[in-house]
């Protein structure tokens, strides 16, 4: 039989999160078509001002779903140990993308798609963040509503 690790607090899992937010380089983003197609894949962002900062070719279902702005969740970890953001996405032209949002995203990945026509940058500002890693952190897995922090 497994031992479980006990539930950890608001705060530490919020501690969690941006630590996983600012470390981790990959993200499952899900989106759906208007004729309701899901769209599930993972791609590579950067934790900047507060938003996820991710990039794909504009023909991608995943930017053609979001034009020019809609909803988006993205996921962190694995099934133990969840990180699920939901939230609107904007697409964002590498011309219109502020130079340190750039640099920032060109040095943590090591890749830059600024001034490459065929890409864009999606912009995915959280609404709601929920974590929890097994189920005695199922109850008080909400730790931002409405874009608003729950904890301190």
């Amino acid at each position: 039989m497994a031992t479980r690790e006990p539930a950890r607090s608001p705060e530490q899992r919020k501690q969690h999160v941006l630590d996983r937010l600012e470390k981790d380089e990959d993200v499952w983003v899900a989106t759906a078509s208007a004729d309701g197609v899901p769209c599930l894949v993972p791609l590579s962002f950067v934790w900047d001002r507060g938003t996820l900062l991710l990039a794909t070719r504009r023909s991608n279902p995943t930017a053609v779903n979001l034009s020019p702005s809609g909803p988006v969740r993205a996921t962190l970890g694995h099934t133990r140990d969840v990180v699920l953001i939901e939230g609107t996405a904007e697409i964002v032209e590498g011309a219109d993308l502020p130079p340190e949002s750039g640099d920032a995203f060109a040095e943590k990945l090591h890749w830059d798609v600024r001034g490459r026509s065929a890409w864009v940058y999606l912009r995915i500002t959280p609404h709601t963040v929920k974590a929890w890693r097994e189920s005695n952190e199922q109850a008080g897995r909400d730790l931002m509503l409405d874009g608003t922090w729950l904890v301190r």
